[in-house]
């Protein structure tokens, strides 16, 4: 072959490729404007463009990263995440193991998703893997470097979690609140009693968020946060709303970091303004109860908002200040309300889709607590059905643990992760594994009933709040709220679905997001009993 000919054959192959990539170009907006908002086709042109001035230069990949789907040019695997990236992501898993790679747009991600290879990330390399990928949306307010969940591990970041560990969520902490949360339950029940004397279907993912959010508030300050009479909590629950969901929405900007100062779907603008909104009620709480603590008559609130302002130095607990604590505040509710909200709904979902479940819980409650007789918190270690219960509904709803990011390069079952590269711990996959998990996507409380379950966070096949330096902070509060809500809902009513829904019909899709919540809110009949 001469050297025009090999010309013509080099452009003829440049152009096969340029016009295959385009059609997956024309594919992937045609989809995607229609799905969900990810990368809008005008960054699309943008990046044809560059695709073009850079003469398809052929991705080069380490030769021992792990296995994983060829990527496209500059998009890379995006396309392969689809509208629920951990259930995606599990099918990649079927076809390229237990730990594979991805590129990303112009980011390398690494996928684990067996508990052989997630307690490599969590326990033996934690050390290295342990700091966060800070998403953009995060970045106003510099939320991202001082907020618990995504700052490095540092003096910092343990003092914050001793802070938590030692006054916000210590056993004795949570037990001297146990009347907040007893009050809190029983408006929830008072307000569902009201609409069973009605016969009116309760949405249940709303009444719990309503609940959620005044017992995190109540906890934090002392003041109920889903009054219909209050303006101010009216524009808190508003506003926080808004900020989870931009929050969850995938943004272009995490996966084309050159694109970040464009912001190019609006979601630091929009999330810029939720964040303002929040620190100037969280500054105007801060100042009302020092202004209180001023007055002589003043007796002190046993809340979180009382330990964080009046802390002292000493030699292993160093006060937060004010900017540290107004982050803090911020995480306990965002990170506590939704969680809360989409496990408590699931719960219900799951018992309503299994009535055998629903009557044996149900029996199990009438004969420990008595009929008549409030659930408490007290009861939840004599109630190991209810235990189980929400255990098998942390197992099937839990996704995708917050990303992290290789500090340095560390082997992991034989293969080589670079620095920089992200690391997702999908928890959906594991818990869906047929060889630890029998019948792995039917709904079996049974299974935790058993001895052999409590091994099960050792070797790290159930670890629904994550584990090592990671593992969620606010574990205590949340296992206390998720049985406490559960087993009032049920111990003080019969639930039927509305009518034309059956078990047999009813909803299940999901919505990923920062939780996987549901595609389509949980509404049921309350009766009493």
């Amino acid at each position: 072959m001469n050297g025009d000919e090999k010309k013509t054959s080099g452009s003829n192959h440049t152009r096969t490729i340029y016009n295959k990539f385009l059609i997956c170009v024309l594919i992937f907006h045609d989809y995607r404007v229609k799905k969900m908002e990810f990368l809008i086709f005008g960054v699309l042109i943008c990046l044809i463009s560059t695709f073009i001035a850079l003469r398809l230069i052929p991705a080069r990949r380490n030769p021992n990263l792990p296995p994983g789907p060829r990527p496209l040019p500059i998009i890379g695997n995006l396309l392969d995440l689809g509208d629920n990236p951990h259930q995606s992501l599990a099918k990649l898993s079927e076809s390229y193991g237990p730990i594979m790679s991805l590129k990303l747009g112009q980011l390398t991600a690494v996928v684990v998703s067996s508990p052989e290879t997630i307690q490599q990330v969590l326990q033996t390399h934690d050390h290295f893997l342990s700091f966060r990928a800070v998403p953009d949306a995060l970045s106003p307010y510099d939320h991202g470097q001082l907020a618990f969940p995504w700052i490095p591990v540092s003096p910092t970041y343990k003092n914050i979690r001793k802070i938590c560990n030692t006054h916000l969520l210590s056993p004795k902490t949570l037990d001297a609140n146990q009347n907040l949360r007893r009050t809190r339950i029983d408006d929830l029940l008072a307000n569902i009693r009201r609409s069973a004397l009605n016969g009116e279907a309760v949405d249940i993912g709303e009444a719990v968020f309503t609940t959620t959010l005044n017992l995190i508030s109540y906890s934090i300050w002392s003041v109920d946060l889903a009054d219909p009479n209050s303006e101010m909590a009216k524009q808190f629950k508003v506003t926080m709303r808004g900020l989870m969901e931009e929050a969850g929405k995938p943004n272009i900007s995490d996966f084309f970091p050159v694109l970040k100062r464009l912001d190019m779907q609006g979601i630091r603008r929009r999330i810029t303004v939720h964040f303002g909104k929040m620190f100037e009620m969280i500054d105007g709480m801060i100042d009302e109860r020092l202004k209180m603590q001023e007055l002589p008559d003043f007796s002190p609130k046993n809340d979180m908002l009382h330990h964080l302002l009046n802390m002292r130095e000493d030699n292993n607990e160093i006060p937060l200040d004010r900017n540290q604590i107004k982050h803090s505040i911020l995480v306990l509710f965002t990170g506590g309300t939704d969680t809360t909200t989409s496990i408590v709904q699931w719960a219900m979902t799951h018992l309503l889709k299994n009535p055998e479940t629903m009557l044996k819980l149900k029996e199990e409650l009438l004969r420990v607590i008595g009929k008549g007789n409030p659930v408490e918190e007290s009861h939840i270690n004599k109630l190991p059905y209810l235990q189980a219960v929400i255990k098998e509904t942390l197992r099937l709803q839990s996704a995708l643990l917050l990303p992290r990011k290789a500090e340095s390069e560390v082997a992991i079952s034989g293969f080589t992760i670079p620095k920089g590269t992200q690391i997702i711990v999908n928890l959906w996959a594991s818990y869906r594994d047929s060889s630890v998990w029998e019948s792995p996507y039917l709904f079996l409380p049974e299974r935790f009933l058993d001895s052999a379950s409590d091994s099960k966070a050792r070797n790290f096949e159930f670890i629904p709040f994550g584990s090592g330096r990671r593992i969620c902070p606010g574990q205590p509060l949340a296992t206390r709220m998720l049985h406490l809500m559960v087993g009032s809902l049920l111990h003080w009513f019969d639930w039927k679905l509305e009518d034309g829904v059956t078990p047999e019909n009813m909803n299940m899709d999901e919505n990923f997001g920062i939780t996987v919540e549901k595609a389509q809110p949980l509404r049921a009949v309350p009766l009493l009993t």
